[in-house]
């Protein structure tokens, strides 16, 4: 009796569930519903074996694990490529059309979250799962499985995967924000970060309590189930029960692509969820695999990105940063605002001349935006907002950390501490030795070296191969405990194993930035010939300068540096390139490349990769000691320049051809 009873509970819930959350039309109350649910809970309490899978009482959460377990993707979830202007968009319909003669688009809102790969067998879910590196994601059943709007069972019992987003609504993000304000703990910047640390809960009831939702947009395998288009496979899981945005349209053709995205620019602050752009997919999938696919995107989709807002802030100080050069930047504390679905503070001033140039004064009116849609800045200050109480900036002539005389050195714009002993120069130089770029030590987030640094345990950069040494002390740090400190300390450990350049860039030499650090470790091969060589054996490098090449000599030429390098040497940190040999092509060796318009085969890092594995080199510009332009489709003003100039240009079935002589 009691199992027939609870069958007939779960039927009715999960109906209310789906018609509730999925097509906003219940058809019972709220109160019919918590007084269904409240019997269900207590036949279940007296009858745990008869609790189902599927149940709704799984999504009030409770169940806690460990770790993310590592899942891999049968079929990998791809990225896709940006897209920032109308002129972008006709490129891609125009690639699409080389292969295409007449292609359908279906147009989609691209939500603002995480994506996700939920896995049904025979009917039941078995498995959610992030994204990850598009191979590799982690499994996050446990808190999938709270999500009212994903179904735990299926109208029918089939094995399919499905994929989508998962978002936090803007309501619930606010709720989220004024309950951890009044809890007196830090509030979450976006939506979209409030659901990614939602989605990362060890404990499933947090998850639960966080009201997420999803909109599902993909079938990674549509073949088993006889679907020829995007628009049969979207219509295909709503009657699975699944949710799909609302808002999603099939167009005819690229000018209604162009007529939705300009239609949604102005609409999407209206929505109750965050979009970032718009995602364009060729309609049907036997054109989809005609276009095919490039190492990790699609060619039969597109990311449209929406251009940077432009926001007005008040400018409250106008603050200095001192960097790990010592170079001192001015940056500006402005009254928070929302910017991009992010809340701003601050913005860089870059220089003294920066200032004077856009006569920024402390009090200001200012609109600002994202540089890049990354950093923001001031574009422009509202001088006709001015009181008279505005205060002009004066450079200080102290370093504001440590006191020491600040100095502007000739041909520089910027001034600069010249104390190597400052404190705020070595924890920004930690911070970057650690960084993704340098020596990719996960876990050392700012705020973390900071308080290693003050606390004593991390002074220089060989400190970090000794933190093993404080183990005990660490986890008793407010915050710590031994999975974490090992977690830490295996990261340091594995960093042991990164090739010379990552170490070269770490170290944080003057004017070695990434790149100067990849070709002197390729030409050197080991740290013992670096720190050998002399100003002549440097500047006969292309791409090192004199400038470059005399910083080099300067740095190894002091005897705490090369007491550093020793005893790295003895805690076992790598002093060799280890990194892939060029496969020298006498078409590309020791040639300078650019590349304008748009590539059909390859994305455009993926090509400047294979120009440099031929020996070539890559540059943005257009000039004299340009050897070749490679074009692609709807070739810029670059192209126009190449012929002024009468380079070398190869479209690419020649630059593909030749890259293939070695």
């Amino acid at each position: 009796m009691d199992k027939n009873r609870i069958d007939e509970l779960v039927k009715i819930l999960n109906k209310a569930s789906y018609e509730y959350h999925t097509l906003d039309n219940p058809s019972i109350t709220d109160q019919e519903y918590d007084s269904l649910m409240d019997e269900l809970v207590r036949l279940e309490t007296a009858n745990p074996s008869l609790v189902r899978e599927d149940s709704p009482t799984v999504r009030i959460g409770g169940e806690v694990i460990s770790d993310f377990k590592k899942v891999t993707h049968d079929i990998p979830m791809m990225s896709l490529d940006d897209i920032f202007n109308e002129d972008e968009v006709l490129a891609f319909d125009e690639r699409v059309r080389k292969v295409i003669s007449n292609p359908k688009y279906v147009c989609e809102l691209k939500i603002d979250g995480l994506s996700v790969s939920l896995l049904y067998e025979n009917g039941k879910l078995t498995r959610g799962a992030t994204r990850g590196d598009g191979t590799v994601g982690e499994d996050i059943t446990h808190n999938v499985k709270t999500i009212k709007n994903i179904p735990l069972s299926l109208p029918e019992d089939i094995s399919i995967e499905v994929r989508g987003e998962i978002y936090m609504p803007k309501s619930s993000f606010l709720k989220l924000n004024e309950d951890r304000k009044s809890k007196g703990e830090k509030e979450f910047a976006n939506p979209r970060n409030a659901a990614a640390g939602s989605v990362r809960q060890l404990d499933s009831k947090i998850t639960s309590e966080r009201n997420l939702s999803t909109f599902m947009y993909h079938i990674p395998n549509p073949n088993p189930y006889n679907l020829n288009t995007q628009e049969e496979a979207l219509n295909f899981m709503k009657e699975l029960t699944f949710t799909v945005n609302s808002n999603i349209k099939k167009v005819g053709n690229i000018n209604e692509v162009i007529d939705y995205i300009n239609s949604w620019t102005s609409k999407r602050k209206d929505l109750p969820y965050e979009i970032d752009g718009i995602v364009i997919k060729v309609n049907d999938f036997n054109d989809q695999r005609k276009l095919g696919v490039t190492a990790r995107t699609p060619k039969w989709a597109i990311a449209y990105k929406f251009p940077a807002e432009e926001v007005l802030t008040k400018i409250r100080n106008i603050e200095l940063n001192v960097g790990r050069t010592g170079k001192v930047t001015p940056r500006a504390d402005l009254d928070p605002v929302r910017l991009q679905g992010s809340v701003v503070s601050s913005a860089t001033l870059n220089n003294q001349d920066y200032i004077k140039e856009k006569d920024i004064r402390i009090g200001d009116i200012v609109s600002i935006r994202k540089a890049g849609d990354v950093i923001p800045e001031v574009v422009e200050v509202k001088k006709d907002r001015r009181t008279g109480n505005e205060i002009p900036f004066k450079m200080i002539e102290n370093c504001p950390i440590c006191g020491s005389k600040l100095v502007k050195k000739e041909g520089e714009v910027a001034y600069f501490c010249t104390n190597k002993n400052c404190d705020a120069r070595n924890i920004e130089g930690l911070i970057h030795f650690s960084s993704r770029d340098a020596m990719n030590i996960e876990g050392f987030g700012e705020s973390i070296v900071e308080d290693f640094y003050n606390i004593g345990y991390l002074k220089n950069i060989n400190d970090y191969y000794k933190l093993e040494n404080h183990k005990e002390a660490l986890m008793e740090l407010e915050g710590f405990g031994e999975k974490s400190i090992n977690n830490l300390l295996n990261n340091i450990e594995e960093s042991k194993n990164n090739s010379l350049e990552k170490l070269l860039f770490g170290l944080g030499i003057k004017h070695v930035g990434k790149k100067t650090a990849k070709i002197l470790s390729e030409y050197f091969k080991t740290m013992d010939n670096i720190m050998a060589a002399s100003l002549d054996d440097l500047s006969i490098i292309p791409d090192i300068g004199v400038k470059i090449a005399n910083s080099i000599v300067d740095y190894f030429k002091e005897e705490k540096n090369k007491e550093l390098i020793e005893n790295l040497k003895n805690n076992n940190v790598n002093m060799t390139y280890i990194g892939k040999e060029k496969n020298i092509n006498e078409l590309f060796k020791d040639k300078t490349f650019v590349l304008t318009g748009a590539l059909n085969s390859l994305s455009r890092d993926e090509a400047k990769d294979l120009i440099e594995a031929l020996g070539g080199k890559n540059t943005s510009s257009v000039s004299k000691k340009t050897d070749v332009v490679i074009k692609g489709s709807s070739p810029g003003s670059k192209y126009d320049d190449a012929i002024k100039l009468g380079i070398t240009i190869w479209d690419e079935e020649e630059f593909l051809n030749n890259s293939r002589r070695i």
